[in-house]
Parts: C-alpha cells; structure tokens; sequence
C-alpha cells in the first residue's frame, strides 16, 4: 500500500503504526526474507529488501496537519488476526483535519454476524466512503472479483429495546463493566458483538449494529489515529453519527493521537444523544464514588 502510495501521490507523505527498525536489525534477517518474498508476489519489478524497508519507513513521516496525508493502519486487530478472526485493513485520507475518504477491507467478516459461514463473500468485504459521497459496501470473490457493490446506511432502529451493539473482544473488566452500565441505561437488553478491529465501524456503518462504545478508565490514554480515521467516515457516510464520550467531534489535526478526545461513540445517530447522556451519568457515579 505504501509503495502504490508513492508512486500515485509521491508528494502525500503517510502516517502509519509500524516502522522498519526491527527489520533492519542482523537479528531479523529471516523475517526480513519472508516479508521481501511475499512483496515479490505482488510487485512485478522484485524489490530489493532496502526498498521495501523504505516502503514501511514512510509510516513514520513526519505529518504537517495543515496538508493532506494518508493514514494507514495494515493489520488493524492484530490479536483477531493471530486468532483467525476479525482484523481490518484500514486507508484513510485527511487534510487539515478533515477526512476526506477511507477504506476498511474487512477479509474474515461474515455477511452477518451469526449467519452461517457460507453467507461470507469469499474474500470478505470493503468498506469505503468519501466525505459527502455517502458509504457503500463491496462484497469480494476469488481473484478480486467484485460480485456485489450497494450503497450502504446506518440501521434505523430508534427503539433501544431493540438495538444490537458491540465492542472490542480484549478490555480491562472494569472497561467492559463502565460500557455494560452504559448500555444498561441506554435501554439495550442484547448481548453485546464482540468483534476485534475497525470491523466494529463496519458493523455499525452497515445497518447490524446500533451502537459502538470505546472508552478506557486510563485518563492518559488517548487513540491514535489509525485506529479509527477510515472506520469514522465509513460510518458517518452511512448516516451514523461519531464523537467521544464527551460529545466532541473528533479532532484529527493533533498529530498521530486523538489527543483533544476521550473514547469514541459510534451510532446509528438516532441513539447518539441517549448513549451520551448515559456515559455522563456514569462516570459521574465513578467519580463520585472514588
């Protein structure tokens, strides 16, 4: 992904999770070899291994906020990819803050959650949107075949009786226990999905799932930014509505963290204010009793 970056756009610098410092080392010789040759199947020329560690260098440009660059995170949910399960490929574009388009490709995301595992594409779905486009899905066959393309939207649900929601599969038990308070209060009786990665943004973008909540009790802690640039627009193409937990838009002009927000509110839009309100309440009651 970098390198077609480079060659389309050479002047968009990237922002992205991984460097090319461990596979530099004597060390990792080996991986290094198992990394050129899995290049080597995708890239007719054959790289060498330098410009393929250059290729994964550019994740660690520096990022001037007032231009546009590429965000990209390439196995997003890497303990749902160790497990086999759900992981995403996520590209955004942002200028000045702004997200202008992103991308998910979602390559283990059954057609429904649930739904037998004949429903699922062959090789998953994509997810884009572009920033006043609206959202659409695509459904992948053997040899990236497009074998279904439909607009895509938020589901309609109003009644928290009768929402789904989900959330992340790995969290500190008092994190699950804050967003199970919240959803308690919001009115959602359903169990939650528990999906690894930006296929959360997916879920909700495509109508499954009402409501996505990420909060962490660490005050320090805050998102970065490849976490969740392409999920954010995929889902508000959708009609869905993003925030953090306080009901701030999200600000991704603050370098490589979303570090003027608190957690992330990722809904139908029609609950949003509801699950807001109950996020107040109870972190008030936390703070109250400590």
């Amino acid at each position: 992904v970098s390198a077609a970056l480079s060659e389309q756009f050479p002047a968009d610098p990237l922002m992205g999770e991984e460097g090319s410092s461990e596979l530099r080392a004597p060390a990792w010789a080996d991986l290094l070899a198992k990394v050129t040759s899995h290049v080597h199947l995708v890239r007719r020329e054959q790289p060498g291994s330098d410009k393929i560690l250059d290729w994964i260098e550019r994740g660690q440009q520096d990022i001037d906020p007032n231009r546009r660059y590429w965000v990209l995170d390439p196995v997003d949910g890497t303990k749902g990819f160790l497990r086999k399960e759900q992981y995403a490929i996520a590209l955004a574009l942002v200028e000045r803050g702004q997200i202008l388009l992103g991308v998910l490709a979602c390559p283990n995301l059954p057609a429904a959650l649930g739904g037998a595992a004949s429903a699922a594409p062959a090789c998953g779905q994509l997810y884009a949107a572009i920033r006043g486009g609206g959202a659409e899905r695509l459904d992948l066959g053997s040899g990236d075949a497009i074998v279904a393309r439909a607009p895509m939207h938020v589901a309609p649900t109003t009644d928290p009786a009768l929402a789904r929601w989900c959330e992340r599969v790995e969290s500190s038990d008092k994190n699950h226990d804050v967003t199970s308070q919240v959803v308690e209060k919001v009115g959602i009786v359903s169990a939650p999905d528990r999906l690894d990665s930006q296929a959360k943004y997916a879920v909700v973008a495509r109508g499954e799932a009402a409501l996505y909540l990420r909060h962490s009790l660490n005050k320090e802690y805050r998102e970065k930014v490849w976490d969740h640039a392409a999920g954010v627009v995929v889902t508000e193409e959708a009609g869905g509505r993003v925030t953090d937990v306080y009901g701030k838009p999200l600000d991704f002009s603050q370098g490589r963290t979303l570090a003027a927000n608190h957690g992330i509110v990722a809904t139908n839009g029609h609950l949003h204010e509801r699950v807001l309100a109950a996020v107040r309440d109870v972190l008030a009651r936390l703070e109250a009793g400590r």
